[in-house]
């Protein structure tokens, strides 16, 4: 196993523990993260993505991220994964998506996921998970 993975595993773990500080120090203070690449500009330093997960955690509960698959290559990670929650009025959010993380030593410098926020948007509006989110999710985990 590689140590880019087992980095992000203990982010997730910070996540899920909703301690955002702790989610920040695997972060460089410099970091550009793109949360959805293509659709919205990138959060740029650890300021500007404090912000943004303040408000996602007031908009997440039961926080189930998972990683299906993972591959190294130096200093980059590639994922494939779902950030699968509850909203605060209860709607099931699940969006597959596939990221790329940029680390220098051990902090993360670039991040960038690949996600259709149309998928969790609907999900969010109480549509039900439709059956090709489903059959993604139905995966083991990477171990």
């Amino acid at each position: 196993m590689g140590q880019r993975i087992e980095i992000l595993r203990r982010l997730i773990q910070a996540w899920q523990a909703k301690d955002i500080e702790k989610v920040l120090s695997f972060m460089s203070d410099d970091i550009v993260w793109h949360y959805a690449v293509a659709v919205m500009p990138p959060v740029r330093g650890k300021a500007a993505a404090r912000k943004l997960l303040t408000r996602f955690q007031a908009d997440m509960h039961r926080i189930e991220w998972r990683i299906f698959a993972y591959a190294e290559a130096g200093d980059r990670l590639f994922v494939e994964g779902v950030d699968d929650y509850l909203t605060p009025d209860g709607h099931r959010v699940a969006t597959p998506y596939a990221g790329v993380l940029d680390f220098q030593g051990d902090l993360i410098v670039g991040w960038r996921d690949y996600v259709d926020l149309s998928v969790a948007a609907e999900q969010k509006a109480g549509q039900p998970l439709s059956r090709q989110v489903l059959d993604l999710l139905d995966r083991p985990v990477a171990p």
